[in-house]
């Protein structure tokens, strides 16, 4: 096949392109801007495009195909010279679908948790030799690539995003699966530009467990309550799994999940993350592998990129970064790491770096989510909000929002760079949260600190 990519940089699309291109489709592409590591990786296989920016030229009729991304607007040139020309165009999640309606699809939802539970599940088939086809959001250790596409595989496994399917497509992409076995971890108000309400946030989860297949199954999480109402409400004809986390305990900075065999130490950490196991857990035995080999290979995961990554430690201190930015997030990563080192102390800083962080509305939604930290940082930058025509948001509201006292507030990377280089890490375990970086925080000088 040959198929053209409309704004191939992206994060999910470049991997698909590079997982067609090895499944041996024809791939061109385009893209007003591409970052890395996309931009390197498509060159490496020579298919990232000799010029940024649009060319209708490109879209001919010997095409196959298009498939759109997000980052493309409605009125893009090239996605105009397809529709006229009448060639197929699909969204991301409907070309996967259409890679895997024969096969038996494992998909993963969840406002958090999503891409660890989805990158354990890989993480254990991988370990026990178990192939399968996956997308995953997330670069996971050993893999060279977040999209796997064969004719030969029986399971696919997607991670199962809720946000928009593309510029003229508006339904989220996990509505487009149909799974036939299933995960929810749970539901937490996200993405307000596009739900502006929690119920019509919920509504979404709802599509999607009545979306699975009749018969198939969905484990989900009876610790989050909205989750076990949506699930537990609903009327379609499959089998229910619930979990909830499992038995741990912590010594000495390492945490032990316990086992009939008794308690066994993990690279992972955290109340969230063990909750995350034990969804993982009962998906990868609905796919065949006994709990002995789960144990056996969970023991060796360290975790997805950008979540909980240690970027740093010494004799008495150890540095973090986590993709955090949600406040259930930002309150569940907070607290596995005063858990994992009750003995240090713990300096949260969180950049509001999204939409949703960043409206005056939502910022309330913080409340108690740095509560766990010793000591807390916020950074924003007041140019971020007029980028996304947001109203102000005054250093004042962040404050009462967050409803601590001894909050430092920072709108300036050379300030806010300034604080933590000057900041003692006697004695700390510091914690980064976000999905930017600061403003230009290169996180390779803040190890050095350590």
């Amino acid at each position: 096949m040959k198929i053209h990519f409309i704004a191939i940089g992206g994060s999910a699309m470049h991997n698909l392109a590079l997982a067609l291109q090895h499944k041996g489709y024809q791939i061109t592409g385009s893209d007003d801007i591409i970052y890395e590591p996309s931009k390197s990786r498509l060159e490496n296989k020579g298919l990232l495009p000799l010029e940024f920016g649009w060319y209708p030229e490109k879209i001919t009729e010997s095409l196959d195909a298009v498939i759109l991304g997000m980052h493309a607007k409605p009125d893009n040139p090239e996605l105009l010279r397809a529709k006229e020309l009448g060639i197929t165009i699909y969204s991301y999640p409907e070309f996967l679908y259409e890679q895997s309606k024969d096969k038996t699809r494992v998909v993963i939802g969840g406002s958090h948790g999503k891409t660890t539970i989805t990158s354990m599940i890989l993480h254990v088939l991988a370990y026990n030799n178990i192939a399968v086809d996956y997308m995953v959001g997330a670069q996971l250790e050993g893999f060279d690539r977040m999209v796997h596409l064969t004719t030969e595989n029986d399971f696919i496994v997607l991670e199962g995003d809720e946000y928009l399917s593309s510029p003229i497509d508006r339904r989220p992409k996990f509505h487009l699966y149909q799974p036939n076995i299933a995960l929810l971890s749970g539901i937490a108000w996200d993405h307000i530009n596009v739900f502006p309400t929690y119920e019509n946030y919920v509504e979404q989860f709802k599509i999607f467990v009545d979306g699975i297949v009749s018969g198939g199954s969905i484990t989900y999480n009876t610790e989050d309550t909205a989750v076990k109402e949506v699930v537990e409400a609903s009327e379609n004809t499959i089998r229910k799994f619930p979990y909830e986390t499992p038995e741990y305990t912590v010594a000495d900075g390492t945490t032990y999940l316990e086992t009939e065999d008794g308690p066994m130490p993990l690279e992972i950490f955290g109340q969230h993350n063990l909750n995350n196991l034990a969804g993982a857990k009962w998906i990868c035995q609905q796919m065949g592998v006994d709990e002995v080999d789960f144990y056996e290979a969970i023991s060796t995961f360290k975790g997805a990129s950008k979540r909980l990554e240690k970027i740093g430690e010494n004799k008495n201190a150890v540095a973090f970064k986590d993709f955090a930015h949600s406040p259930s997030k930002v309150m569940a990563t907070t607290n596995a790491l005063k858990e994992q080192y009750p003995n240090k102390k713990v300096l949260a800083c969180l950049e509001l770096h999204t939409y949703s962080s960043l409206n005056s509305e939502f910022l309330k939604e913080y409340n108690g989510a740095l509560q766990a930290a010793d000591e807390a940082v916020v950074f924003y930058s007041p140019e971020a909000v007029k980028i996304k025509q947001l109203e102000e948001v005054s250093e004042q509201d962040i404050a009462a929002a967050f409803e601590r006292e001894d909050l430092a507030i920072y709108t300036d990377p050379a300030d806010f760079k300034e604080f933590l280089f000057s900041h003692s890490m006697e004695n700390m375990a510091l914690l980064l949260m976000s999905s930017g970086n600061y403003g230009g925080l290169d996180f390779k000088e803040v190890a050095k600190l350590f």
